[in-house]
């Protein structure tokens, strides 16, 4: 499983000049679903996102993690992520999970992520979207598990 972390000092996803979730301070997560990801693999990437330090402290390090500053989290589905761009000029989505578990293991990653965490907002699994964000700092990071 992949998540593309944005830290965001806000962002929102929109499906047909509709908003559907939006946050303020906080994580915008972009997720894309392997083939061979499972609930397990979900479960990990999560802790590792709520928990992962990329918000300044007192000193202005990166030492605080999502949890620690209680931010918002935006979590939108991206099968993109999984494309295979090694070769030619058009991406290859055999990499990507088949859509039926892709949108199981986002629904699950989601439910998760509401009972562990609290509030949070999501974009809509196969819906076209239009995701917009203010990048903090900016600070972009890839977990993979």
């Amino acid at each position: 499983m992949i998540a593309l972390l944005q830290r965001v000092s806000r962002a929102e996803v929109s499906v047909a000049g509709l908003s559907i979730g939006a946050i303020g301070r906080g994580l915008l997560v972009l997720l894309g679903v392997q083939p061979t990801d499972t609930p397990r693999e979900a479960s990990i990437l999560l802790e590792r996102v709520l928990d992962y330090r990329i918000f300044a402290d007192a000193a202005g390090r990166m030492n605080l993690s999502l949890r620690d500053i209680q931010g918002g989290l935006l979590l939108v589905p991206q099968f993109t992520l999984a494309a295979d761009t090694t070769r030619g000029l058009r991406p290859s989505f055999t990499s990507a999970a088949p859509p039926a578990l892709a949108e199981q293991l986002f629904d699950y990653l989601k439910e998760q992520a509401s009972a562990r965490y609290g509030s949070v907002s999501a974009g809509r699994f196969g819906a076209d979207m239009q995701v917009s964000l203010v990048n903090d700092g900016p600070a972009t990071f890839w977990l993979e598990t």
